[in-house]
């Protein structure tokens, strides 16, 4: 089995800072990308960053030049910092990890639980 535990969401005055973090725990062999998405009420589920083992990282528009997404690959972590935050960056941020599980070949994707972000103005 394998898990996707986010952490490190809360309220936080717009122009301020955040940092999630993510690990990935289990029967893992090796993880290829990892990725942060965001999904606000009423709206679609939309990739914010993402990250590959190599560090090839890839950005949605709205949050270029303001978040930076970051990895440990020894501890199955993926972190984003998040500055200068946004009343319309308010939403639950959820993890997610592309991995080849111990005793498989191809690779899954997983699902975080999800951690609420809320930016007051």
């Amino acid at each position: 089995q394998v898990q996707v535990v986010e952490s490190g969401g809360g309220l936080v005055q717009a122009g301020g800072s955040l940092r999630l973090s993510c690990a990935a725990s289990g029967s893992i062999v090796t993880i290829n990308n990892m990725g942060w998405y965001r999904q606000a009420p009423g709206k679609q589920r939309e990739l914010v960053a993402d990250i590959t083992s190599g560090g090839i990282t890839d950005y949605a528009g709205s949050v270029k030049g303001r978040f930076t997404i970051s990895r440990d690959n020894t501890k199955n972590t993926v972190y984003l910092q998040m500055n200068n935050l946004k009343p319309e960056d308010t939403a639950v941020y959820l993890c997610a990890a592309t991995l080849r599980q111990g005793g498989t070949l191809g690779y899954t994707f997983h699902w975080g639980q999800g951690t609420q972000v809320t930016v007051s103005s």
